[in-house]
């Protein structure tokens, strides 16, 4: 289904820009070189190839956004500080990975923080995101333009079936180099092992780890079906991968080319995030069926009990700031 939608989307724009030619040059040119790290096809590429697209229609031609998939520009660990260097234009970079340019974030990491996929929705697209991306860009200079579409990482797992806590139990985890996520995998009785996502299919191939967690695209698009024989539904973890924009960059639109770029982001993610939720059985019943995996859903009760404790335990080391932020988005209803 996404491959279908990305061959529609994916149009070249040369009517809109022969027409462009004829028209007198309002703005300055400005050319976005917009990067992530899976393929064109992935869940990523949606909102990339749908943001380049409104991008240049809202802007009327004088916005020019070049993609630039599979980590041609940089990947998620370095992409954050080149924006904040204006070394890089924009990226799409994971929460998870965001931690050591501004640890605030990682409250939307913690396990179980958000009570449902609607819950989630009503915290990033009201008043509580609002006011953390504005935080995040007086912090660090880079500018958040969408969180992008949501959705919650899944356990999958090489040999080892997870039909209850306990079977948690030893399991070579692999988790992103982020506090949070090594704690929770410890709670729940694996042993984290902390290595970047370009390590992750050698490392599940060679024994090296025996379990981790992802998108279920991510899982399909990767082919981790290959080697993966079990996947384990505990959406312990939301997880979401903003459009984020350097302030070198965005100093270069004026006015209208700025609400142009952020009205394309805002619509690009409402975009990716509508197919990844309509498609998300569809593709989980795909990798039991054509992947071959058995699928696992242990009770979540244990699972919950242990991730309120690691959400109290980084509310008192984190200081008042990331207190605050867990108090306002339990208090966000949905």
């Amino acid at each position: 289904m996404l491959h279908k939608l990305l061959k529609k989307m994916i149009q070249p724009a040369a009517g809109v820009m022969l027409g462009m030619m004829t028209l007198p040059v309002m703005a300055a040119d400005v050319t976005i070189n917009l990067g992530w790290e899976t393929p064109p096809e992935s869940k990523l590429g949606i909102l990339a190839v749908k943001f380049k697209e409104l991008a240049e229609e809202y802007s009327e031609g004088s916005v020019e956004v070049k993609l630039r998939c599979c980590g041609q520009i940089g990947n998620e660990e370095t992409a954050f500080s080149a924006m904040q260097l204006g070394n890089v234009d924009a990226f799409l970079v994971s929460s998870n990975n965001l931690s050591s340019n501004y640890p605030l974030i990682d409250v939307f990491v913690l396990p179980y923080i958000f009570r449902s996929p609607e819950h989630m929705k009503a915290v990033l697209e009201g008043p509580v995101g609002v006011e953390f991306a504005e935080g995040l860009r007086q912090a660090t200079g880079v500018n958040l333009l969408a969180y992008g579409g949501v959705f919650f990482r899944e356990v999958f797992s090489v040999k080892q079936p997870v039909d209850e806590i306990g079977q948690m139990s030893g399991l070579k985890f692999r988790v992103p180099q982020n506090q949070v996520m090594i704690d929770t995998a410890a709670a729940f009785g694996a042993q984290p092992v902390a290595m970047a996502w370009s390590e992750v299919p050698t490392a599940l191939q060679t024994g090296a780890i025996d379990a981790t967690d992802n998108g279920l695209v991510t899982i399909r698009d990767m082919k981790f079906y290959e080697f993966a024989e079990h996947l384990v539904r505990l959406d312990h973890i939301a997880a979401f991968v903003p459009l984020f924009m350097s302030d070198q960059t965005m100093a270069k639109l004026d006015d209208a080319q700025k609400e142009a770029v952020m009205r394309a982001a805002a619509e690009a993610s409402a975009y990716q995030a509508e197919i990844i939720q309509s498609g998300e059985d569809e593709v989980r019943a795909w990798l039991r069926d054509e992947g071959g995996m058995t699928l696992h859903s242990p009770d979540r009760a244990p699972f919950i009990e242990r991730a309120l404790t690691v959400q109290d335990n980084f509310a008192e080391e984190r200081g008042e700031k990331f207190k605050s932020l867990i108090e306002k988005i339990r208090a966000v209803e949905g």
